[in-house]
């Protein structure tokens, strides 16, 4: 598999490391993806197995998803040296997270069980702007097997990110704790996050114990998020519109300035940071996950539920 990188922001001095533009030359279709069929259903394949089960409720105000044990990290092991040898190389952060985005861009490339198809993508650091802090901590305590992901007005519970593609390890457990003494040295990897748009939320690519060691010591991991990069049009027309509205508001702010209103002067440099602001976000936006038709229909769908899943039947219609 073919791969070319670009550092993000693009064609800017002096300001701070965001992640890569990742763009990918094969396969068609990845061993890690999704199959969809109607009603709002879909599958999560690695391989031949299956990984995740889901459907959308109608309402269209969140989703049922069942797990199945059998996903295998798309990352092989990193070792703690290597961990150790990275941070000491790179004590500022965003040196850190670059160098360590391209390591698991290099792992990604070679991975037999990961989602890079062909096309363009992004690896940035942290979450998006819509995460709350707070759905971190429900994952520690509530993480079923089978269970809701809640988009409006949820049960508290409910409410998350990030769902990991299996259960989170118990904080004691051998290569928790280690984890845990990496975390607390500061040398923590960070967890690979992957972007899926039919969940509304981020699967775990690989760092399971690392996000549970992070939890167990009180704490927040440090985050790599893929995400398929949205096509150049989408940003250039929310672009159109975001200059069009800072233009109007410059004009005002000027109006006010020279009508003798202090406040205009002062408010015209937070519009250009603001308008900054919004541009970046137009252009590090992220696509729809891509799927495929799953052969067979809503059939194989509930056919593969009943195999999987058996005794799993999710209120779907409310």
């Amino acid at each position: 598999m073919a791969m070319q990188r670009t550092t993000l922001p693009q064609a800017a001095q002096g300001v701070r490391w965001e992640g890569l533009a990742l763009r990918v030359d094969g396969p068609d279709r990845p061993p890690l993806h999704y199959e969809v069929a109607d009603g709002r259903r879909l599958v999560l394949w690695q391989g031949g197995q299956v990984v995740l089960l889901a459907r959308q409720r109608v309402t269209h105000y969140g989703v049922h998803y069942a797990r199945t044990g059998h996903y295998r990290s798309a990352i092989p092991p990193l070792r703690a040296a290597v961990a150790r040898a990275y941070r000491e190389a790179c004590p500022d952060d965003d040196a850190w997270y670059a160098r360590w985005a391209h390591h698991l861009a290099d792992e990604l490339r070679n991975s037999p069980n990961g989602p890079l198809h062909e096309g363009d993508w992004h690896l940035l650091a942290g979450m998006s702007s819509y995460a709350v802090d707070a759905h971190l901590e429900n994952l520690a305590r509530h993480d079923p097997d089978r269970g809701h992901i809640s988009w409006f007005n949820g049960p508290k519970e409910d409410c998350r990110d990030i769902l990991p593609l299996r259960p989170l390890s118990a904080p004691d457990t051998a290569r928790v704790k280690a984890y845990r003494r990496q975390y607390r040295e500061g040398v923590l990897p960070p967890v690979l996050l992957w972007g899926m748009s039919a969940l509304n939320a981020n699967v775990v690519l690989d760092g399971h114990e690392r996000l549970a060691a992070a939890l167990a010591e009180g704490g927040r991991p440090s985050l790599l998020r893929l995400n398929r990069r949205q096509p150049d049009e989408w940003p250039r027309i929310y672009a159109r519109t975001y200059v069009r509205a800072y233009e109007e508001r410059i004009a005002d702010l000027e109006r006010q300035r020279d009508a003798g209103d202090p406040l205009g002067e002062f408010w015209i440099p937070s519009a250009g940071r603001r308008l900054a602001k919004e541009l970046d976000s137009a252009y590090s936006g992220s696509d729809l996950t891509r799927g495929w038709p799953l052969p067979g229909g809503a059939d194989a769908w509930e056919e593969l539920a009943r195999a999987h899943a058996p005794g799993w039947h999710p209120d779907t219609e409310h």
